[in-house]
């Protein structure tokens, strides 16, 4: 609270949010409403803690930390080491990995920032690496780009090759990359996808990166919340560096993490060429907020029940696909290992554009993406779907097989939707969507799918959040 000698210019200091700018509150208030009244089925979403939520909002935003613990830039951070010594110890930890063989920083912004610090300390500039193709599940910062143009860092400043799905399985073609390496010879060889739902064979990738000298990193940060629960197989077993995001199936803060082995034969000094990409080389002072956010995800997954999470979410994600699958539905290697499936719409004549933007009008949130054979990431025949928000509600298999149900339904009034437009064009499809015309049936049963899915949704707690008191805030307009 402010003091009575407080002067004015000091008083909006201690002014509540909803006070001091309502329009933020008001939009704060509006995102809750959408995350209560809908089904959040993003693969690389997930609905983070209570506790997390409080750290991550804490006084500790206040502090600057350039540096490691016990050699910073500026005084003050006697407590911010403390912070950061045990993350560290915690993300060890939570990954099963022994202090002695595997050092950890904690410090990366996001996922993105941590891979690419990774390929500053492990790469010379124009050096080889190769990752997994965007259209085959891969993702941007592992070297993507198009015939036209460099899309990322990772293939700007290094020079990259895809390596890709086995057409008759759709599973990573390890035979097909061991030939590539042998042409291309690689650095670097990156394990890991943003759309692949199969696990992964650490030791094959090994091999191939054995045979070159080069380094094997692996990038879990779809999967890094399975795989500490031991639901998936352990790529630090067999790597020299490991990166993850941790907001994802790990159910943290938004940020990053980079795990990197300190017996290294090929890099003694690996554990520095990390730290020092970090800071200074790819960022500044680490956001100590969400290091406390981040440490105390860590001690969540160290418990008992998180085993249990891992495996909800898992036979959440064979439950959908397996329903899908039964309503006759294509899905990419027709089932999958871990969190998300990857449906392909393209024998429906439907792109996951028009599924995605359907979907958000019910409150079903989703995302188009690209399926093994696309011609181009930019038009995307499919779309990804992952159980870890559903089962973070306190989900089970019988909810995802409601969840399904909606899910087929959105593509049967798409397909009414697509033929109604009468074009091909995203903008007619949404506008037969959102307005009544005579004749055309869409409308209405876009109406009621919708109604269906917010009183689904509104069953289910919502991490935070007091669903109790919830009541919907001004510029929610909702059909009654």
């Amino acid at each position: 609270m402010a003091s009575s000698s407080t002067p004015d210019f000091n008083r909006p200091l201690y002014t509540p949010l909803a006070e001091i700018d309502p329009e933020v509150q008001n939009i704060i208030d509006k995102e809750t409403w959408r995350q209560f009244s809908g089904l959040e089925l993003i693969a690389s979403e997930n609905l983070t803690s209570r506790a997390t939520m409080e750290a991550n909002g804490s006084i500790l935003t206040n502090k600057y930390s350039e540096g490691l613990p016990n050699a910073r830039y500026y005084g003050g951070n006697e407590w911010i080491d403390e912070l950061e010594v045990l993350c560290q110890k915690r993300a060890l930890e939570a990954f099963h990995l022994a202090p002695a063989k595997w050092g950890v920083n904690v410090q990366p912004y996001s996922g993105s920032t941590a891979n690419f610090a990774a390929l500053t300390a492990l790469l010379q500039p124009q050096d080889r690496l190769m990752g997994l193709g965007l259209p085959d599940g891969g993702h941007l910062t592992h070297g993507y780009y198009t015939a036209k143009k460099k899309m990322t860092a990772s293939s700007i400043y290094f020079q990259s090759f895809p390596y890709g799905l086995d057409p008759a399985t759709q599973l990573i073609d390890y035979e097909g990359l061991k030939k590539q390496a042998r042409i291309f010879k690689p650095r670097l060889i990156i394990c890991g996808a943003s759309a692949y739902p199969r696990d992964w064979d650490y030791a094959a990738l090994r091999a191939i990166a054995d045979e070159h000298g080069a380094f094997l990193m692996a990038d879990i940060a779809h999967t890094s919340g399975l795989v500490a629960a031991g639901e998936l197989a352990d790529p630090f077993e067999y790597c020299d560096v490991v990166t993850t995001t941790t907001h994802k199936t790990l159910r943290g803060p938004r940020a990053g993490l980079i795990f990197f082995r300190k017996d290294s034969d090929k890099a003694a000094d690996l554990g520095k060429r990390v730290n020092d990409a970090v800071f200074p080389a790819c960022q500044g002072g680490p956001h100590n907020n969400t290091i406390a956010g981040i440490a105390t995800t860590l001690l969540q997954a160290t418990q008992p029940t998180w085993k249990a999470y891992a495996q909800q979410v898992i036979a959440n994600a064979k439950t959908l696909g397996d329903e899908l699958v039964a309503r006759g539905y294509k899905l990419q290697t027709s089932g999958t290992d871990n969190h998300l499936v990857l449906w392909d719409l393209r024998p429906l004549g439907l792109t996951g554009s028009k599924l995605e933007k359907l979907c958000d009008l019910v409150g079903i949130t989703i995302n188009k993406n690209a399926v093994s054979g696309d011609a181009s990431a930019q038009v995307p025949g499919g779309i990804r779907l992952g159980t870890s928000a559903l089962t973070s509600r306190d989900m089970m298999e019988a909810d995802t097989k409601v969840v399904a149900d909606f899910l087929h339904r959105a593509v049967q009034i798409s397909l009414v939707l697509q033929k109604e437009a009468g074009s091909k064009l995203l903008k007619d499809f949404v506008r037969v969507a959102i307005k009544p015309e005579e004749g055309k049936v869409g409308y209405q049963q876009v109406k009621d799918l919708g109604k269906e899915v917010r009183a689904f949704a509104r069953r289910w707690p919502l991490p935070g959040v007091d669903v109790s008191t919830l009541k919907r805030p001004a510029g929610i307009h909702e059909d009654e």
